[in-house]
């Protein structure tokens, strides 16, 4: 039996030989495919079992959901008139978390069994698929019979020439079969990893191992949304933040604690203390991130959502509105401040999305583009000025090329891929704790491949840069810099330096149809820089 082998090296090897067993006349050649095929391993997994995870993933939602018309009971009826003043506002605010908390994990219970119920379904439905081709391929070999000597294969009679060709056609529908199971069984396999991942990474309160918060404040932290879009596509802090903050909150000696405690306990809003615990996921110490107060304090949420977060997730964000002309969706949200789009200025699409991703992972650095050295500015000219000179800047630090107007002037004129890691790991890595490699995805097969990875990254809270690229009819290479940002389903949420984000299908990524994105002349994801854990 060969090994196993990646999911991917069996489709592969299955695909070549159906391929080849289509044109195949010679009997030596038929059987050496035949047993090439059946050495490839069948669909792995125990669907009973599978099965058995998924039953229990839904009778645990039945019991969350008692608990979450229990919670949500109190979260609608109000609090005792005693919880009144600051504790009564603290107190209302961690019952509602608490409720959609319960309400999340009802949701991820049902949903994951349902994931499992399906991939149980594709297992066995494969494993059958599987075995039937299997015996076609055994009933092929039987029609067959031994391998010809060399002299006997010199001449084929009537008789063998049809035992081939009745042979070749089993061989084809059996090999067919087993292709077909193998890719089913791996298209589920991917998507109940791709939902099983996002769920866990939605139980974000978890992620926050610290001591001094209690319960009810990790609730209300990880439960915090801007007020621009539904809340579940808009909460401020991932589930990387608050893992990274927890763990610099425990290593902080008391005094700093008690400062950065004091910080939190007179916030204004929940959405002020949910930025000042980002700024301190993203790196800063505590002296960067008192200065950080002092700038944002009392601000109300709008405010804040303008300065702070440069992508907002709009509520009809993933309807399908059709494709213009060019080959982009429709259905596209312009991100801008007061105006003024996050987008790149010239051939600075790496430098562009590298500096727009680091806003968004990074408050105080997003403060400082929009709201100044002051953080106080609301001036979008302003902005775009600072926001130019910080692509130019990273341009630079990744050793971008230059066209040249002789003899006064010059203007960027793109980067490379080494550039792209330099940049991202200088601009992005510090801010996230995860260092990115390249990996290049110029086939379906690779694009497949790295789709876990990605989705993963971004349900995490780390976006993911990609790159695009299309040929003309000439041959001549078009080039795009892009950054994924979010995963909903089967949809990937892209942020282009046009300014602009919109949703793409995982099939879109695998199959050439990254022109929605950005437009028909820039089909094909060819790379990724994927976050290292």
């Amino acid at each position: 039996m060969a090994e196993q082998g990646s999911t991917t090296e069996r489709r592969a090897k299955l695909e070549e030989c159906h391929k080849q067993l289509l044109d195949c006349d010679n009997k030596n050649e038929m059987i050496g495919l035949i047993n090439t095929a059946l050495a490839v391993p069948a669909p792995v997994g125990s669907p009973g079992t599978i099965e058995l995870l998924g039953k229990r993933y839904h009778t645990q939602s039945r019991s969350a959901e008692e608990v979450t018309v229990k919670v949500s009971q109190v979260a609608t009826s109000g609090l005792p008139e005693v919880w009144v003043g600051k504790a009564g506002v603290a107190a209302s605010e961690a019952v509602q978390a608490a409720a959609r908390a319960a309400q999340q994990m009802t949701e991820a219970l049902q949903k994951g069994g349902n994931a499992l119920l399906h991939l149980s379904d594709a297992v066995d439905a494969a494993q059958k698929l599987d075995q039937t081709g299997r015996g076609q391929l055994s009933e092929a070999l039987d029609t067959l019979g031994s391998e010809d000597g060399l002299f006997d294969s010199m001449v084929d009679t009537d008789e063998e020439e049809d035992a081939i060709w009745r042979a070749g056609t089993v061989a084809t529908a059996g090999v067919e079969k087993m292709r077909s199971a193998a890719r089913s069984a791996d298209d589920a396999g991917r998507a109940a990893a791709r939902d099983l991942n996002k769920f866990a990474a939605e139980a974000r309160a978890g992620k926050m191992h610290t001591s001094g918060l209690t319960a009810a404040d990790k609730l209300a932290l990880a439960d915090t949304a801007g007020p621009g879009g539904p809340a579940e596509m808009n909460e401020l802090l991932s589930a990387n933040d608050l893992e990274r903050s927890g763990r610099y909150m425990e290593k902080m000696s008391a005094h700093d604690r008690a400062a950065f405690d004091r910080m939190l306990a007179d916030s204004k809003s929940p959405q002020e203390r949910a930025y000042l615990v980002k700024a301190l996921a993203a790196g800063h110490d505590l002296d960067a991130v008192s200065d950080f107060q002092g700038k944002i304090h009392g601000k109300d949420p709008a405010w804040l959502q303008r300065h702070l977060t440069p992508v907002t997730t709009a509520a009809d964000s993933m309807d399908d509105e059709g494709r213009a002309k060019d080959g982009r969706n429709h259905n596209t949200d312009a991100q801008a401040f007061n105006g003024e789009r996050w987008m790149q200025d010239g051939e600075t699409c790496v430098p562009s999305s590298t500096v727009s991703a680091r806003a968004m992972v990074d408050p105080v650095y997003a403060l400082g583009l929009t709201g100044g050295p002051t953080g106080q500015e609301d001036d979008p000219e302003a902005f775009r000025d600072r926001l130019r000179g910080e692509q130019q800047r990273v341009h630079d630090e990744g050793d971008g090329d230059y066209e040249y107007d002789f003899p006064f002037s010059r203007h960027p004129d793109g980067m490379d891929n080494d550039g792209k890691t330099t940049v991202v790991n200088k601009e992005i890595s510090p801010h996230t704790g995860a260092s990115y490699d390249f990996q290049e995805t110029r086939s379906a097969d690779a694009r497949r491949d790295v789709l876990p990875d990605i989705e993963k990254s971004v349900a995490e809270g780390k976006p993911v840069p990609i790159g695009v690229e299309g040929y003309d009819k000439d041959g001549d290479r078009s080039g795009h810099g892009m950054m994924i940002i979010g995963q909903e389903g089967d949809k990937l949420q892209i942020y282009n330096p046009w300014g602009t984000t919109t949703w793409v299908s995982e099939d879109d990524f695998v199959n050439g149809g990254m022109g929605k994105a950005s437009d028909k002349t820039l089909p094909d994801a060819y790379a990724v820089h994927l976050p290292a854990d």
